[in-house]
């Protein structure tokens, strides 16, 4: 009776052979006429091609993406570099100011110089600005209840938020900036030192300028500055 062979297969589990061909690496020493006789499924057109040149390709494109994810480092290094820069800038600017009117102008000049954003808010409570000598000048404003309530209401009850401006907030939280056409956006970052400094607004009348998505550590870290730098200027006893 003729034996007939099963067909590979049936026989040849893949997993094994790979598993096989891993623990020996010296199978094709000697039968380099089998490696250029292997053909391989190509893997962007239809058809096959031979195991070297597939394997050219596959290194060709593991150099493109090391080379894209090396790009992608170090545009993030200059990106950061640059965010560093500007805002140290920002932060001396604010550091030389002599008072808090002149520290709210100090603030507007460099968040439009240096970031572009044209419309800031420093609202303070009256308890800051009661022993000021005149009222405060744009873009500090007096914290009354009504803006209190709307900016409490906006951070929904986090420090720092980005989100939507109607024109509504806008023309009530941004008084001194003309309100656009459309609604904008804003950065929200409540001012806090022991006890409630009040707000800070940075506005933009992009409403996709500053998302939801954002990271707010940068307007969180301005809100700190802003509230020792106003509680250190402030000529109330808490000066």
């Amino acid at each position: 009776m003729t034996r007939v062979a099963p067909e590979p297969r049936k026989t040849l589990d893949p997993d094994r052979v790979a598993e096989w061909l891993a623990r020996h690496p010296d199978f094709f020493v000697g039968r380099e006429g089998l490696l250029q006789q292997l053909k391989v499924p190509h893997p962007e057109a239809q058809g096959t091609t031979s195991l070297l040149e597939r394997l050219v390709y596959d290194l060709r494109r593991r150099a493109e993406q090391a080379e894209w994810r090396l790009e992608q480092l170090l545009e993030s290094a200059r990106h950061n570099e640059s965010q560093f820069r500007r805002t140290r800038e920002l932060v001396l600017a604010l550091l030389e100011a002599e008072d808090a009117d002149a520290l709210g102008q100090a603030l507007s000049t460099q968040m439009a110089e240096r970031f572009q954003i044209q419309a800031v808010a420093l609202w303070c409570p009256a308890e800051l600005t009661d022993h000021e000598p005149m009222p405060p000048q744009a873009p500090r404003q007096i914290l009354d209840d009504h803006a209190g309530v709307r900016l409490a209401a906006l951070l929904d009850g986090r420090a720092s938020r980005c989100t939507r401006l109607t024109q509504t907030d806008w023309s009530r939280l941004l008084p001194h900036a003309p309100a656009p056409r459309q609604a904008g956006s804003c950065a929200l970052a409540r001012l806090t030192l022991g006890e409630p400094m009040g707000y800070l607004v940075l506005a933009s009348p992009d409403p996709d300028h500053f998302r939801a998505s954002m990271d707010t550590l940068f307007t969180e870290y301005l809100g700190d500055v802003l509230a020792r730098l106003l509680m250190r200027l402030s000529p109330s006893p808490h000066g």
